[in-house]
Protein backbone atom coordinates (compact mmCIF):
# COMPACT_ATOMS: atom_id res chain seq x y z
CA UNK A 1 0.00 0.00 0.00
CA UNK A 2 2.82 2.43 0.88
CA UNK A 3 4.43 1.68 -2.50
CA UNK A 4 1.20 2.58 -4.30
CA UNK A 5 1.00 5.93 -2.51
CA UNK A 6 4.65 6.66 -3.34
CA UNK A 7 4.02 5.99 -7.04
CA UNK A 8 0.95 8.25 -7.05
CA UNK A 9 2.84 11.05 -5.29
CA UNK A 10 5.76 10.65 -7.72
CA UNK A 11 3.39 10.89 -10.69
CA UNK A 12 1.72 13.97 -9.23
CA UNK A 13 5.09 15.65 -8.66
CA UNK A 14 6.18 14.81 -12.23
CA UNK A 15 2.96 16.22 -13.67
CA UNK A 16 3.36 19.43 -11.64
CA UNK A 17 6.93 19.79 -12.89
CA UNK A 18 5.82 19.39 -16.50
CA UNK A 19 3.00 21.91 -16.17
CA UNK A 20 5.08 24.44 -14.27
CA UNK A 21 8.20 24.22 -16.45
CA UNK A 22 8.64 27.04 -18.95
CA UNK A 23 7.86 26.11 -22.51
CA UNK A 24 10.71 26.56 -24.96
CA UNK A 25 10.05 29.13 -27.63
CA UNK A 26 11.69 28.37 -30.91
CA UNK A 27 12.24 30.61 -33.86
CA UNK A 28 12.89 34.27 -34.36
CA UNK A 29 10.83 37.07 -32.92
CA UNK A 30 10.50 40.67 -34.07
CA UNK A 31 12.28 41.65 -30.87
CA UNK A 32 15.29 39.52 -31.85
CA UNK A 33 15.31 41.10 -35.28
CA UNK A 34 14.99 44.65 -33.94
CA UNK A 35 17.95 44.04 -31.65
CA UNK A 36 20.08 42.71 -34.53
CA UNK A 37 19.16 45.58 -36.85
CA UNK A 38 19.09 48.59 -34.49
CA UNK A 39 22.56 49.78 -35.54
CA UNK A 40 21.38 50.05 -39.17
CA UNK A 41 18.73 52.74 -38.67
CA UNK A 42 20.87 55.83 -39.34
CA UNK A 43 22.31 54.22 -42.46
CA UNK A 44 18.85 53.26 -43.72
CA UNK A 45 17.72 56.87 -43.24
CA UNK A 46 20.69 58.05 -45.28
CA UNK A 47 22.09 59.78 -42.21
CA UNK A 48 25.42 58.04 -41.94
CA UNK A 49 27.81 55.40 -43.21
CA UNK A 50 27.14 51.68 -42.99
CA UNK A 51 28.47 50.66 -39.55
CA UNK A 52 30.20 47.31 -39.10
CA UNK A 53 27.77 46.49 -36.28
CA UNK A 54 24.91 46.72 -38.79
CA UNK A 55 26.51 44.15 -41.10
CA UNK A 56 27.23 41.92 -38.11
CA UNK A 57 23.51 42.11 -37.27
CA UNK A 58 22.55 41.30 -40.87
CA UNK A 59 24.88 38.28 -40.89
CA UNK A 60 23.65 37.08 -37.49
CA UNK A 61 20.06 37.44 -38.63
CA UNK A 62 20.73 35.44 -41.79
CA UNK A 63 22.39 32.69 -39.77
CA UNK A 64 19.53 32.67 -37.24
CA UNK A 65 16.84 32.34 -39.91
CA UNK A 66 17.36 28.62 -40.41
CA UNK A 67 13.83 27.56 -41.31
CA UNK A 68 11.25 28.76 -43.81
CA UNK A 69 9.12 30.04 -40.91
CA UNK A 70 12.11 31.96 -39.49
CA UNK A 71 12.79 33.55 -42.89
CA UNK A 72 9.12 34.53 -43.27
CA UNK A 73 9.10 35.99 -39.75
CA UNK A 74 12.30 37.91 -40.46
CA UNK A 75 10.85 39.22 -43.72
CA UNK A 76 7.60 40.37 -42.11
CA UNK A 77 9.38 42.01 -39.17
CA UNK A 78 11.92 43.79 -41.36
CA UNK A 79 9.25 45.16 -43.67
CA UNK A 80 6.99 46.15 -40.80
CA UNK A 81 9.87 47.90 -39.03
CA UNK A 82 10.99 49.68 -42.18
CA UNK A 83 7.46 51.03 -42.68
CA UNK A 84 7.19 52.24 -39.09
CA UNK A 85 10.53 54.07 -38.96
CA UNK A 86 10.25 57.47 -40.55
CA UNK A 87 12.68 58.39 -43.28
CA UNK A 88 13.77 54.89 -44.32
CA UNK A 89 15.23 54.85 -47.82
CA UNK A 90 13.86 51.61 -49.28
CA UNK A 91 16.60 51.56 -51.90
CA UNK A 92 19.17 51.39 -49.10
CA UNK A 93 17.07 48.78 -47.27
CA UNK A 94 16.83 46.57 -50.37
CA UNK A 95 20.58 46.84 -50.95
CA UNK A 96 21.61 46.28 -47.34
CA UNK A 97 22.14 42.50 -47.49
CA UNK A 98 24.35 42.83 -50.58
CA UNK A 99 26.37 45.65 -49.00
CA UNK A 100 27.03 43.31 -46.08
CA UNK A 101 27.99 40.38 -48.33
CA UNK A 102 24.87 38.40 -47.48
CA UNK A 103 22.25 36.91 -49.77
CA UNK A 104 18.66 36.60 -48.55
CA UNK A 105 15.75 35.06 -50.50
CA UNK A 106 13.63 38.22 -50.58
CA UNK A 107 13.86 41.95 -51.18
CA UNK A 108 13.38 44.27 -48.20
CA UNK A 109 10.58 46.23 -49.78
CA UNK A 110 7.01 47.17 -48.84
CA UNK A 111 5.83 45.24 -51.91
CA UNK A 112 7.42 41.91 -50.87
CA UNK A 113 5.00 39.06 -50.14
CA UNK A 114 6.71 37.40 -47.18
CA UNK A 115 4.31 34.42 -47.30
CA UNK A 116 6.07 33.35 -50.52
CA UNK A 117 9.54 33.34 -48.94
CA UNK A 118 11.17 29.92 -48.78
Amino acid sequence: MAGSVAVKVSCLVLMCMLVASPMAVEGLTCGDIATQMASCINYLRGAGPLPPACCNGVKNLKNSAATTQDRRTACKCLISASKSISGVNFGLAAGLPGKCGVSIPYKISPSTNCDQVN
